[in-house]
């Protein structure tokens, strides 16, 4: 039995009875559609499990803060594009569906790796951040420009 706790008219935070939290789609969005636009509470320099990363040495704290329960997936159907500050849908989400990102594509080094239990066919198994992703994966997934700047840096030094 989950019981709602928080969220929009877009997004429903629903908690079970062993208190995990998960963010769902309140309406159905179209691929391309903005689920919802995010900002920061709080700035911090180095991550933590609930941020997300922004820039090259910026994470935030989530405002709204309710969109924190949006969980990781390898077959993620929405999009955290830190340049807009835009949450946008990757592929069509029915109500009720959950909405999870990948957090690599936001994620340089992320303070908590974790043994991924998604249960996607594409499952990584071990996620960490975009520096550890192998060339597969980096080819499979859409990625913010701060990580895109430094998979480029990281090329122009072993090139060096």
């Amino acid at each position: 039995m989950e019981i709602r706790v928080a969220g929009d008219a877009r997004v429903d935070v629903l908690k079970n009875e062993d208190g995990y939290s998960r963010a769902v789609a309140a309406v159905a969005l179209a691929q391309g559609e903005v689920l919802a636009p995010f900002g920061a509470r709080e700035t911090v320099a180095t991550p933590n499990y609930l941020t997300v990363q922004t820039g090259p040495d910026t994470h935030i704290l989530l405002a709204p803060e309710h969109l924190q329960y949006i969980n990781h997936s390898c077959d993620p159907n929405v999009f955290f594009d830190t340049k807009r500050m835009e949450i946008v849908a990757l592929r069509d989400i029915a109500p009720g569906e959950e909405v999870r990102f990948f957090y690599p594509s936001t994620e340089w080094t992320m303070d908590r790796a974790f043994d991924c239990q998604c249960g996607s066919s594409a499952c990584l198994g071990r996620i960490a951040g975009a520096d550890e992703l192998d060339a597969d994966a980096l080819e499979r997934y859409a990625f913010n420009q701060h990580i895109l700047d430094r998979l480029a840096a990281r090329l122009s030094e072993l090139a060096a």
